[in-house]
């Protein structure tokens, strides 16, 4: 049985690692997975009451502060938090009396005691646990330096260390918690309920119990819970937590309207076209909750040292100790000094920034409606070298509508031409005879001896005259349907897919960041090469089966070596999409097949979003190894300094914790950062505040 519960109260992601190691290692438990970042435990069992009974029992032994709850319990928590604070700040005055009056002997080891404990009762307690069950950590280090500067007399320093360390992990604590708050409200997208219309009366019910085919009723400020089509009413729709962009659309009846989407005005009944799992948000729900199973390189290596990293700290702490006892015979020195080595070295600025950047990058990329499935997959965004299109629904619409029409007959006018094609069309389901009908402004009436042969065309009779509407020609320059009287050609229909608003955009902006771009397309070349041309790719491959397209995906990394992405939306499209180094798909009109075997998901079939989803994984990218590049450096000199005795605890605290809190506050910056510069976005939405 797989359960999932959550977690309050955890935020130190090095303790949530252990903790997860220790509830693997109880009987009846299995594949147990800390999510740090979602506050989340999953764990297998064939009893999972006796399972979890296992692990709160646990829990309490290891992390007292910590709850594993099943629904939220805020005041709680709130309480909680201001208890352990009063706590603190009771430790810190006592601290102050300590090192700021002089006391009597006894009153001073009262309060010197008393201080300590108040401090850092929480983490010497989690040492001692930890040690029993043979596993160590920070906390075992921090308590190794307390109880060590003590007893060399170092009183002031013994008190600070522990101080500064609670403060700062008040301030980690509550920068997860916001970061927490922050991405959970991006991807905030599931409805609470549904309201179902039956027998004429209104019902709330769970999203997940609604049929395909019932009717369910939107009012202003509701959410839509499952995608469908609007059968009576209009309204303005809000898609900016489900597409990214902000501008709001208006719908109206026979419009298809997507689960996620809210209701700014207006009263919508809609007939649901799927289930609730099958919906928009669920869909983009799904994506979310798995992107942090596939982690990147960097977060991967990470994760690995940090899990030796504390035992490797304390033999380099015993080699300082032993160095600087061999050069200055002083043993007195060589312990503070190996102290110090032991504080400055805590993982925390490592273990919790790596993460916390990728996921606020993930959650930022969600909120401009860009879904990316894993870390791993937004590093290989940043390293791009070449992106190549799919052509239908990718970069046009999908939909072809009427660009010219050609008379042959002079007593004939094209509107004549395209009202006789219309005459049969209107029986036909074929997408071109669809465009051809809407095209049609007169009054339509009924054919005789109507036949449709597949891959040919429609034949008919009207007013005593035979017609043929279809395509005769072998010449496949362009998308043309021909019209013939009594076998006598007397028009043509030239019709095109039209080409995305935001395709041009997309294609400028690849080329701006020096990302190559290609077509590859099934249809002919003089259709290729035209869109080709009007949007600027670089290159452009026609007649191209899905296997073709496999191939020269295929051969491009095999010769070239590059980092290859491709965009596409069906499921002729699904190879490629796996095959390349980040497959984007398109979230509304893409197939699920197509969605599955994509990397990205662009929620509103924006091609202009893979530029963004690019900008965004190249800074938080840099974001990273920021954070990397500054811990590293800042705890190396720190290191330095301390073995020569230039620093003392108090630095080292600050070379711990101090750079954990600024590479945390660094990360959060991946969840603010926007691709696009808000003027160009007022300009082109036209819709910015006077």
């Amino acid at each position: 049985m797989n359960s999932i519960i959550k977690i309050q109260g955890l935020n130190c992601p090095n303790c949530a690692k252990t903790l997860e190691h220790q509830i693997n290692r109880l009987d009846g438990v299995k594949n147990a997975k800390i999510d740090f970042m979602k506050s989340t435990l999953s764990f297998e069992s064939k009893n999972e009451s006796e399972a979890f009974s296992k692990i709160v029992t646990l829990t309490k032994e290891l992390e007292p502060d910590v709850k594993l709850i099943l629904e939220n319990n805020e005041k709680q928590s709130n309480t909680k938090f201001w208890i352990d604070l009063a706590v603190l700040f009771v430790g810190i005055a006592l601290a102050v009396v300590v090192v700021a009056t002089k006391l009597p002997p006894v009153w001073f080891w009262i309060c010197y005691v008393s201080s300590a404990l108040l401090l850092g009762y929480k983490t010497y307690y989690k040492a001692f646990r930890l040690l029993i069950k043979g596993s160590i950590n920070e906390n075992l280090l921090l308590t190794i330096s307390v109880i060590g500067a003590g007893i060399l007399g170092e009183f002031m320093e013994s008190l600070m260390v522990i101080a500064l360390y609670s403060i700062g992990k008040v301030f980690e604590g509550l920068a997860v918690e916001k970061s927490r708050k922050s991405i959970s409200q991006l991807t905030n997208l599931a409805p609470e309920y549904a309201t179902v219309i039956a027998n004429g009366k209104e019902y709330q019910v769970e999203p997940t119990s609604v049929v395909v085919g019932s009717i369910i009723i939107v009012k202003p400020g509701e959410k839509v819970p499952i995608d469908g089509k609007i059968i009576s009413g209009s309204a303005t729709i809000d898609t900016q937590s489900l597409t990214g962009e902000s501008l709001p659309v208006t719908l109206a009846e026979n419009d298809t309207i997507l689960s996620g989407s809210i209701v700014l005005d207006g009263v919508l009944e809609i007939e649901t076209t799927c289930e609730y799992s099958g919906s928009a948000v669920s869909r983009i729900m799904n994506l979310i909750e798995h992107a942090h199973e596939k982690k990147s390189k960097t977060e991967t290596l990470i994760s690995k040292i940090t899990k030796w990293y504390t035992l490797g700290v304390i033999c380099c702490a015993i080699l300082t100790f032993g160095i600087v006892w061999a050069i200055t015979s002083q043993i007195d020195t060589a312990v503070y000094r190996g102290l110090i080595f032991l504080v400055v070295s805590c993982p925390c600025a490592f273990a919790i920034s790596v993460p916390l950047s990728y996921f606020s990058g993930i959650g930022n990329a969600s909120r401009h409606g860009i879904l990316i499935k894993g870390s791993n997959y937004l590093d290989a965004l940043a390293k791009l070298d070449l992106v190549a299109f799919d052509k239908t629904g990718t970069l046009t619409t999908g939909e072809f509508v009427v660009e010219s029409v050609k008379s042959l007959k002079t007593n004939l006018s094209e509107n004549d031409i395209i009202y006789i094609a219309s005459l049969g069309e209107q029986n036909s389901l074929h997408p071109l005879a669809k465009s051809i009908v809407a095209k049609n402004t007169k009054e339509l009436v009924k054919v005789k001896s109507f036949k449709e042969i597949a891959g040919e065309g429609v034949y008919y009779s009207h007013n005593k005259n035979k017609y043929f509407v279809g395509r005769k020609s072998k010449e496949q320059k362009s998308t043309m349907v021909e019209v013939f009287e009594n076998d006598v050609k007397i028009g043509e229909i030239y019709l095109a897919d039209q080409i995305k608003t935001t395709s041009k955009e997309a294609i400028s902006l690849l080329e701006k960041m020096d990302v190559k771009t290609a077509l590859l397309s099934g249809d002919n070349n003089e259709i290729v090469e035209k869109v080709s041309n009007e949007l600027g790719i670089s290159e452009c491959h026609s007649k191209l089966l899905p296997e073709d397209k496999f191939n020269w995906l295929k051969s491009q990394k095999e010769n070239s070596k590059q980092m290859i992405g491709y965009v596409g939306d069906g499921i002729n499209d699904s190879p490629s999409l796996t095959l390349a180094d980040v497959g984007i798909s398109m979230g509304i009109g893409g197939s699920p097949a197509s969605i599955e075997a994509s990397d990205v998901v662009l929620a509103n079939d924006n091609p202009a979003k893979v530029a963004s989803a690019i900008k965004i994984s190249k800074f938080t990218n840099k974001i990273v190894w920021q954070n990397i590049i500054f811990s590293a450096i800042t705890k190396l000199a720190f290191l330095a300094l301390g073995t020569v005795g230039l620093t003392g605890m108090l630095a080292a605290v600050f070379a711990d914790v101090g750079v954990t809190v600024i590479a945390i506050l660094n990360s959060m910056r991946a969840l603010a950062y926007s691709p696009i510069k808000k003027t160009n976005r007022c300009i082109k939405e036209n819709h910015c505040n006077k």
